[in-house]
């Protein structure tokens, strides 16, 4: 599933491709919106808010989608090939030699601007937006102290933007076990600070990387490297497959670098 730095960099692409533009097409291709029609209209920004996106317009209508694990919003010219295939596309988006094009997104929902916070309002500080406040992410996160670290972080509700990647990458660089619980983390503020600045220096770049490397099988500590010696310590990574009922992810982590109950 996209992250948040994916999530921000298609923000961008977005803002920068129809921000100020009037749209001469709008094509919904989802049951729910399948008439709506937003021609005429201007689109004023679009912004990141965690893992969700917000294309707003000067009708009072927001766009809001979300990529959910398979979804990427493209931006195309005239003549340029799409690189999906026209089956995958749930949105489309024309303005004047500009066509945004939205595949396989998870969510797609039209609403009022003046109601974006039934959609984004659960949402705790996001890791790359202008409400990004460190105590109130804290004091979520610690509410409920029994909770693993690796739930914890990937609960949006306490800070948005981590999903499984960076919750794993995370817990290696801290020499932390993801089935700790967050009562037992030493320096939450520390770990935090760490989740902030992984995402802030990947927004930047397209090639994910928490190494440093961008070699395609040097880009990552541990997280799909199963079965792979540790980088720091050569003990092979372990994956399991943990979590809440009905929301199990694949978990990965080096039994010595990160010492917990396996």
């Amino acid at each position: 599933m996209p992250e948040g730095d994916t999530v921000y960099r298609a923000a961008r692409l977005l803002d920068r491709a129809l921000s100020g533009r009037v749209l001469s097409r709008s094509d919904f291709r989802v049951p729910q919106h399948a008439t709506a029609d937003l021609s005429g209209s201007t689109v004023l920004e679009t912004l990141s808010r965690g893992k969700h996106l917000l294309t707003r317009t000067d009708a009072g209508i927001t766009l809001h989608t979300h990529l959910k694990m398979e979804g990427t919003w493209q931006v195309y010219r005239p003549g340029e090939r799409w690189r999906r295939p026209v089956s995958q596309v749930r949105v489309l988006l024309e303005a004047g030699d500009v066509s945004a094009v939205g595949f396989q997104l998870g969510v797609v929902e039209l609403i009022p601007t003046a109601q974006e916070s039934g959609a984004v309002g659960h949402l705790g500080p996001d890791l790359l937006g202008p409400d990004w406040d460190e105590s109130v992410a804290l004091s979520r996160l610690t509410n409920d102290p029994d909770r693993t670290i690796a739930a914890a972080l990937l609960d949006q509700r306490n800070l948005a933007g981590i999903g499984n990647m960076f919750m794993a990458e995370l817990c290696f660089t801290s020499g932390i076990h993801p089935q700790r619980t967050v009562g037992e983390v030493a320096d939450l503020p520390r770990l935090v600070r760490r989740a902030k600045q992984m995402l802030e220096v990947n927004k930047e770049r397209a090639i994910q990387s928490t190494t440093g490397d961008l070699r395609p099988r040097e880009r990552r500590w541990v997280f799909r490297r199963d079965r792979s010696p540790c980088r720091r310590c050569a003990t092979p990574i372990r994956v399991a497959m943990r979590g809440e009922p009905g929301r199990e992810r694949a978990t990965y982590w080096c039994p010595q670098c990160q010492p917990g109950n396996d």
